[in-house]
């Protein structure tokens, strides 16, 4: 009778006041700054978000980690700087790195805790079996190992095999129908949502919408007043008002933190089909805000301040920290960059945000960052070369002759989505009063550009800074395929 007792209590479902809040992170693919209502957008219709910030908290200055999917997601998952952990940059299907064994991810130390976990989406954190997301923590996975367009229907590469669409490790489809992956993607997190409503879970919904190639599924095609990119966007608000009714439906609605980011700024090149970054200078590829600030929402009834919004300094790093401390998680396996910022995500009066950021792009570091200021150091980046792109090419498609996906570095992006190279100075911005990056006040203020300085001497020493050939002391090693 003992035993049984015991049994019986172990296996009870936990009450609300007992269990550690369940967590929706929601990740749309190259979605703009521009392209959601309560933030910019005019054009694209958005209710379900603009829901999650009138019931949550809209956050103004939410950074991701680098301007590109896998290096954005890597900070996500592990909460380090891409580049300290080897994973700067965009894989794909040739590449035999991905996500070192040895680094602890997000949902390994929330299984820790008891959470059902599930990643439905697009993965990109390397594409051999051994670093899959059942290997890092999920317990199901549905979805794409790299983006949309590393398959036959890249614009300019031909020479990229059919797109694979996994389940649990195991290739379901190949070239599957992309108009479907919304719809498909969100029946699968609605189902997990009702099969663990018991327990807490973690569900990861990193969408591959609206990265080029875009697809809307017929009822959503023609709805929006911004063309197809529109109508994308709109089909992932449903996404997310579907994940709403699903938790409430399910009753778990007051248990749930729901967070909605994109992993960078818009693909501007691709002009009609690409998004919007105003008013921040640039988009996707680049260290301007335009490129790695993005929209970011927050809702958790009762503990998130609602109809808010927040300026404060948030990270795609600092997600790992907050969420991990929310679930009770005692300590981290190895040192992380990001912060738990949970004050700053519960509205906790006198929470402190992050005080310094890192600009990187891949090994080289473009800028830094503390408060206002924002000092942009020599380098080269990426600028459309020409008028955007229309219909799925990208600017000066006409000109481009087929590619090889082996061609690297920033002239061989440059050269297969339609950019060119240009060198910004260093250069002294004030975010408050010049958030476009476009007055260079280095000459009036010298003791900002001094401590910023400093501060870069500080990122180099530990993560390195490729334009100067520095190695950083605090590196880790990637994850490698040994039969590669």
């Amino acid at each position: 009778m003992r035993a049984m007792l015991l049994l019986a209590f172990l296996t009870a479902p936990l009450t609300a006041a007992d269990r550690p809040p369940n967590i929706v992170l929601i990740v749309a693919d190259d979605l703009g700054y521009a392209d959601v209502g309560s933030y910019v957008a005019k054009d694209i219709r958005t209710p379900n978000l603009d829901r999650l910030a009138k019931e949550g908290t809209r956050f103004t200055h939410f950074n991701v980690a680098q301007p590109v999917c896998t290096a954005s997601r890597a900070a996500l998952m592990s909460g380090c700087y891409p580049n300290r952990i080897g994973l700067a940059g965009a894989l794909n299907h040739t590449s035999a790195t991905g996500i070192h064994p040895d680094e602890t991810l997000l949902p390994e130390y929330l299984k820790r805790q008891g959470y059902a976990t599930a990643c439905f989406g697009k993965w990109h954190l390397g594409t051999r079996p051994m670093f899959a997301p059942t290997k890092h923590g999920f317990d199901t996975w549905f979805g794409l190992p790299y983006s949309n367009d590393n398959g036959p229907l890249h614009p300019v590469i031909r020479t990229i095999p059919a797109l694979p669409l996994i389940e649990n490790g195991k290739t379901v489809e190949l070239d599957p129908d992309q108009s479907q992956f919304t719809k498909r993607f969100t029946e699968k997190a609605t189902a997990f949502i009702a099969a663990n409503k018991a327990k807490p879970f973690f569900l990861y919904l990193p969408h591959v919408m609206p990265h080029v190639p875009i697809f809307a599924s017929k009822a959503f095609r023609g709805r929006s007043q911004r063309g197809l990119y529109g109508d994308v966007v709109e089909e992932l608000d449903w996404s997310v008002g579907e994940l709403m009714r699903s938790l409430k439906e399910n009753g778990v609605e007051n248990e749930t933190l729901v967070l909605f980011l994109s992993d960078n700024g818009p693909f501007l090149s691709y002009g009609s089909h690409a998004g919007r970054a105003e008013p921040y200078r640039e988009g996707k590829l680049t260290t301007f805000e335009g490129g790695v600030r993005v929209p970011f929402l927050a809702r958790w009834p009762g503990k998130v301040p609602a109809d808010t919004v927040s300026k404060a300094f948030f990270t795609g790093l600092d997600l790992l920290p907050t969420l991990t401390k929310l679930a009770g998680v005692p300590k981290f396996d190895r040192p992380v960059d990001g912060l738990d910022l949970s004050g700053s995500l519960l509205g906790t009066e006198g929470a402190k945000d992050r005080e310094s950021f890192a600009y990187y792009s891949g090994s080289e570091l473009h800028a830094v960052r503390t408060g206002r200021w924002k000092l942009h150091l020599p380098h080269d980046y990426l600028t459309v070369n020409g008028p955007p792109g229309r219909d799925g090419k990208p600017a000066n498609y006409a000109a481009m002759k087929p590619l090889a996906i082996e061609e690297s570095g920033i002239r061989g992006i440059a050269s297969r989505h339609g950019y060119k190279v240009e060198r910004i100075a260093q250069s002294l911005f004030d975010l408050e009063a010049d958030p476009g990056e476009e007055k260079d006040v280095s000459a009036v203020h010298p003791d900002a550009v001094k401590r910023l300085l400093e501060l870069a001497q500080m990122y180099r020493v530990d993560l390195g800074d490729a334009i100067i050939g520095r190695k950083g002391a605090g590196l880790r090693e990637v994850g490698r395929d040994p039969a590669k």
